[in-house]
């Protein structure tokens, strides 16, 4: 009989906020050209390497849709190549500026990230600036799936009305297939934030307080097979939190609910549950993710990228960006970071690399059943940018693997297509924030943002279904849906949460609310009989600025269970 194998899925989820054509450096579109220069064209650069040396390595991609429309958007690439631009010459000022100093040593260094940066534009222009059709090309090629989000990456738990929530899926869905050419078959839960069925409402002011549908139900309905889940949320173990090291703090461990007596949990995390209703449109499942393995990688108190020879992150040159030190010590202050080695940095990655192929061992080795899966989800942001050894680790991770027994490397939907998830379980509310709850995203600090929400979503449902059926007034409504979106994005509370840039978060989050305030009135004003010309120039002009999602009103139509031929 053959030995039985244990699945490993590795999970990476991409997504920023919209910051294209709002605001450059510190706060805008210099997010994006970081994460493209230092995580999405070094995490191309890696599964290249890895198909060209026939490597199997199944990455489970995800892409929100904002995200792909500010990569696939003209003016990503004009910011693009002006931003590696300003990192070259930062290089040669550099080296200029150290020579003759106390800091003469750190020289070689640039002409590091010199070599480093002018490869990464090589790649650049080898895929003529497409990312997207790269990913898509991988995918054709089997050598990765391709999941999605919600379309602005809202948190859904705490939106008003459910058809707030079916059109951040909807629209996601439909996104999807028109950037990568076909479904989607999974969708990453922004937050990994789980709302079930029943009567709940965040504060007696929330709309929405009857019987609200769980969120599984919303991903039914949208098409979507499969999402991801923290381990408290299916009962399977505490909830560990996911920011904690970026918030000046751990993040704490508390008891998940359902909790046995003896520190057992009810669940495993190793298995994948069904957890559709037997009338869902489509079967659900929830993949679970593995505290053991987890905390391994995205912990710098305790992870792997908290070794003193990976790059300080928080320690830069200015002016230019460029990082020249090393962690150190997980406790040195930044006065005392020591010169980065780039060969030692490589030499722990592939350490690193091989330690955790053999935690994922020892983890298959304990398993008893044919149907386990070892599911690991992370920001890719964390393998280039945070972790600038991340795409290395992962490349030895990959090569690494064929070697050990019990395990495969597969994709999500690769999985789930080979076991049926016959065992069915009830999810509990939970988010992969700290302390495993809606926390991050309401609190004291940004519960006004809320009813602000709240109060747009009830003006825009209450306006929509009469505009899509009006042709000058969708045509405002489509710009008032891209602004409220926008609105929903999770970014906002929780940059003001962590106490980062919140000066940003609050502008960009009351601007989207006037903007949809004042859309919204120009519908109500033109289903009224009045004019459209002023409300028309407003959609326009916030269009130029905010320009996504072509297809919005389509969408805004399903949500209401309607159809294209609704939209007037």
């Amino acid at each position: 009989m053959p030995e039985r194998q244990v699945d490993f899925v590795l999970l990476l989820h991409s997504h920023l906020p919209y910051v294209l054509h709002h605001g450059r450096w510190p706060h805008g579109s210099d997010w994006l050209c970081e994460a493209a220069l230092e995580t999405y064209l070094p995490l191309i650069e890696t599964l290249r390497q890895l198909e060209a040396g026939e490597v199997a390595a199944p990455v489970t991609l995800g892409l929100t849709p904002v995200l792909a429309n500010q990569l696939a958007h003209p003016t990503f690439a004009v910011e693009f190549e002006a931003f590696v631009a300003q990192r070259l010459a930062a290089c040669d000022a550099a080296a200029a500026e150290l020579a003759g100093t106390p800091d003469e040593a750190l020289i070689p260094l640039t002409r590091f990230w010199s070599t480093r940066l002018t490869r990464m534009r090589a790649l650049w222009d080898a895929l003529g600036g497409d990312l997207l059709g790269e990913f898509r090309r991988l995918q054709a090629a089997e050598r990765l799936e391709l999941v999605t989000s919600a379309a602005t990456h809202a948190f859904l738990p705490l939106l008003g009305r459910d058809e707030s929530i079916a059109l951040q899926l909807l629209l996601a869905k439909r996104e999807h297939r028109r950037l990568f050419g076909r479904d989607a078959e999974g969708c990453w839960v922004p937050e990994c934030g789980y709302r079930p069925r029943g009567r709940w409402s965040p504060r007696a002011d929330a709309p929405g307080a009857g019987v609200r549908r769980g969120i599984e139900e919303h991903l039914a309905d949208a098409g979507f097979r499969y999402f991801v889940v923290d381990a408290h949320t299916a009962r399977a173990g505490a909830p560990l939190g996911v920011y904690g090291d970026r918030i000046g703090g751990e993040a704490t461990h508390v008891a998940a609910p359902g909790r046995e007596r003896g520190g057992r949990f009810p669940q495993s995390p190793y298995r994948a549950y069904r957890v559709s209703g037997a009338r869902a449109p489509v079967e659900v499942a929830a993949l679970v993710r593995d505290p053991r393995s987890s905390v391994r990688v995205w912990s710098r108190g305790d992870g792997y990228p908290g070794d003193g020879a990976y790059l300080e992150f928080h320690k830069i040159r200015w002016p230019g960006g460029l990082r020249f030190w090393r962690v150190t010590a997980r406790d040195a202050d930044l006065g005392d970071k020591a010169p980065y080695d780039p060969l030692a940095a490589r030499l722990t990655a592939r350490a690193h690399a091989h330690d955790f192929a053999e935690l994922l061992g020892d983890i298959a080795g304990e398993r008893s059943g044919s149907t386990s899966v070892i599911t690991a989800p992370f920001d890719t942001e964390l393998f280039g940018h945070w972790w600038f050894e991340g795409p290395d680790f992962l490349a030895d991770l990959y090569a690494a693997l064929p070697g050990v027994p019990r395990l495969r490397a597969v994709t999500a939907g690769e999985h789930l297509a080979r076991h049926a998830t016959r065992v069915s379980t009830k999810l509990v509310r939970g988010s992969w924030g700290r302390d495993g709850d809606y926390s991050m995203w309401f609190n004291e600090r940004v519960q006004a943002m809320w009813p602000v929400i709240w109060e747009l979503e009830e003006a825009f449902w209450d306006v929509a279904p009469a505009a899509l059926a009006h042709p000058q007034a969708s045509a405002i409504l489509a710009q008032a849906a891209r602004s409220f979106l926008l609105l929903q994005s999770s970014d906002w509370p929780f940059i003001v949460t962590t106490g980062a840039v919140e000066d940003y978060a609050l502008a960009r989050f009351e601007g989207h609310a006037r903007d949809a305030r004042l859309l919204l009135a120009a519908v109500r004003g033109v289903l009224d009989g009045g004019e459209a010309t002023a409300g028309r120039a407003l959609a326009d002009e916030l269009r130029r600025r905010d320009d996504l999602f072509p297809d919005v009103l389509v969408a805004v139509a399903e949500a209401l269970g309607g159809s294209a031929a609704a939209v007037g």
